[in-house]
């Protein structure tokens, strides 16, 4: 993943100088207050689940005690004070069922917000109130079935829309664990990679520059600057010395230190997989208020249809039991069963199949709007480019240095460092089988390289902007193919050679690009890297533009420049050296696994960084969208239908219940199989 980039080849040394300031500034710590929310969210799941069972048990025997149903059905059975036990039922049902549904009236209208619980409140509160007169000497036909069958289907709907939030949140802990969380175990002289719960008290463990503390503990070697905002809510990086306590979870500046574990990482591991289920769990689409905007209207043309039924019919001087059944039947098929089931089947699969597919979505609503992404603009390595950099040329400038003694002293500097560039050369050392030293006074050379110590010599690793910065000429050997990335190597002050990499571009990006341009959009790439790589990328995969060169804050310029043309933009970036461009954006996409995927301003992770996966992301935002509006045309249309002949107005065709039941459960079974065609919307 792209880092911080600077002059030409900067991006690989630019990022030891960022992230001691970086995007974690002013975060707060999600601590232990996760588990409240997620056990509130669970019993909540638990009470809607339970309301659900009951009602819908006690639903079958309303349903065969119905008049309406029997007539519907040709069976007849009744029994004396059958219409006391409907009664008694959907008493049941009313109070206890639909209980949610009143609170949820009662508050919507305390905040003078009507939406769907005044909808359903309504509907089910004038058709048990109408149907209970009918009982007790009211002439007309009850009502029971309808409030019976209403609020089951809206617990159903309420349940399966919370569950899809928790089932999400399962997805992201699995998932979550599934990316790499491992730590640098000191054994002598050696540093070994392990899990991060394998770490034991007293261990010595190796931090290097901008990495996260995987465990609690205290520095026993080196000193630097840490990042605690996420932690502790101080901004301001704190300096910590031999003996200085460290917290897991914060960020290491621009110096490797040395840990004694006090605490597993276990813990803080946690409470970043808590944060992110909190997240989850209250992120709030705004799409979602579509059906509470279509509920409200409907609300409004329910009680304004229904009062001018009766007023009509009453004026025209037909009977009050008349003219109230009129307006009761009004009322309640204003009510449509499938809008309770809308958007939450949508929200449910579409959250299940985006966690299958590696889309951890931190933000519906961004989530939803990249259907309206007119302008992407790409990070380049580890994107549209594998991100693993491999050593293609080695070049010793010094006979008194062989390949191998310049490539072991390098190797030996870049084991502090976790950018691509460096990853490379680690691994090119150790598949030549040479044996890495020990490294002292590491530090970061602002923007342009590394050094330290290395058996006593002093060692840099740089860019092409330090040579330039300190009138060092660079040799002709080191004139690159466009594809190639170099670094020169420095024994003191004198250039011993250089190191050329190569990173070639992901087979799936092509495609994604493809298929992200038939959807009109307009693809740039922003990258650290220089500009003749930059360009040969650009043009291989025949982008509308790049920027090379460009520093975290140009990228900010860039996509404010793209929204001032009107453009909504999309930006990728690796989630924490980005950050200002992930939030400046008008959706942010944080690319890549690992520590990066605890960055606060990204609104979607991808799990692998791979561009198929930003084009499914779009694709399968707008597929999302679709459904949900199609289901409320479903769910809602059905009111157009049914709602001006429920009125009686229509001479010869005046809708009888077993009519109004057809329309009501066709809606609400195309609803579900409709959000079902969903699941085929995303490619693998």
């Amino acid at each position: 993943m792209e880092k911080h980039h600077h002059d030409k080849h900067e991006q690989h040394h630019g990022h030891h100088s960022e992230h001691a300031s970086g995007p974690q500034a002013g975060k707060s710590n999600h601590g232990h207050g996760g588990h409240g929310h997620h056990n509130h969210h669970a019993m909540m799941i638990e009470d809607f689940k339970k309301r659900f069972w009951i009602s819908l048990a006690l639903t079958l025997p309303v349903l065969v005690l119905s008049q309406m149903i029997q007539q519907w059905l040709g069976f007849e059975w009744t029994f004396t004070g059958d219409q006391y036990v409907l009664f008694a039922l959907s008493s049941v049902i009313f109070f206890y069922g639909g209980w949610p549904f009143l609170k949820g009236l009662w508050d919507e209208l305390k905040d003078k917000n009507p939406g769907m619980m005044t909808l359903i409140g309504v509907a089910i509160t004038v058709a048990y109130v109408y149907s209970t007169a009918v009982v007790f000497g009211l002439d007309g036909m009850d009502f029971y079935w309808e409030l019976a069958t209403l609020i089951v289907v809206m617990l159903l709907g309420h349940w399966i829309e919370m569950k899809s939030v928790m089932g999400a949140s399962r997805a992201l802990e699995l998932l979550v664990q599934m990316m790499p969380a491992e730590a640098h175990l000191v054994e002598g002289d050696d540093v070994r990679e392990v899990r991060v719960d394998e770490l034991k008290k007293d261990d010595i463990i190796l931090i290097k520059a901008n990495e996260k503390i995987p465990a609690d503990g205290h520095v026993v070697e080196g000193e630097s600057y840490l990042d605690e905002s996420m932690l502790t809510g101080e901004s301001k990086p704190v300096k910590k010395s031999k003996n200085d306590e460290v917290i897991g979870g914060s960020v290491n500046g621009n110096q490797s230190i040395r840990v004694k574990v006090v605490k597993t990482g276990k813990e803080s591991y946690l409470n970043k997989v808590i944060g992110l289920v909190e997240e989850a769990q209250k992120a709030k689409s705004k799409t979602q208020n579509l059906a509470n905007v279509a509920a409200r209207w409907l609300t409004f043309i329910a009680i304004g249809a229904g009062t001018a039924t009766l007023i009509v019919w009453l004026s025209m001087g037909r009977p009050w039991d008349f003219a109230l059944e009129r307006m009761v039947t009004v009322m309640v098929i204003s009510c449509p069963h499938a809008l309770g089931l809308a958007i939450p089947l949508v929200v449910a699969i579409s959250t299940a199949v985006s966690a299958g597919n590696g889309l951890l979505i931190r933000n519906r609503t961004a989530f939803e709007n990249a259907r309206k992404i007119t302008a992407l603009v790409f990070d380049k390595t580890g994107t549209l480019t594998e991100g693993n950099f491999g050593v293609s040329r080695i070049e010793s400038l010094s006979d008194a240095l062989s390949k191998e003694e310049m490539l072991t002293g390098a190797a030996s500097l870049e084991q502090q460092s976790e950018h691509p560039i460096a990853l490379g050369i680690v691994k090119a050392a150790k598949e030549k089988e040479l044996s890495l030293k020990k490294t002292e006074d590491f530090e970061s050379l602002t923007a342009t390289g590394i050094q330290g110590k290395v058996d006593g010599k002093t060692w840099k690793v740089v860019s092409p902007g330090y040579l330039k910065e300190n009138d060092i000429s660079i040799p002709e050997k080191a004139g690159s193919d466009a594809a190639e990335t170099i670094v020169y190597v420095l024994q003191g002050d004198k250039l011993v050679g250089f190191i050329a990499l190569s990173d070639k571009i992901r087979e799936e990006s092509a495609n994604a690009i493809d298929t992200l341009r038939e959807k009109g959009m307009k693809l740039f790439m922003a990258t650290g890297d220089n500009e003749k790589t930059a360009k040969a990328v650009s043009e291989k995969l025949g982008l509308d533009g790049y920027y090379s060169e460009v520093r975290p804050h140009e990228k900010v310029e860039i996509i404010e420049k793209l929204q001032q043309e009107g453009h909504f933009v999309a930006m990728t970036g690796d989630g924490v050296n980005d950050a200002p461009a992930l939030a400046q954006a008008n959706v942010g996409i944080a690319v890549g696994s690992g520590t990066d995927i605890a960055a606060e301003t990204a609104d979607i992770v991808l799990v692998n960084s791979n561009p198929k996966d930003i084009a499914n992301l779009v694709l399968f935002g707008r597929a999302t969208y679709k459904k949900m509006i199609q289901n409320l045309v479903w769910a809602t249309g059905y009111n157009a239908v049914a709602l001006p002949l429920a009125t009686g107005f229509i001479p010869g065709l005046v809708i009888s219940p077993a009519i109004g039941a057809v329309f009501m459960s066709l809606s609400t079974i195309i609803v579900a199989i409709n959000a079902q065609l969903l699941k085929g919307q995303i490619k693998q």
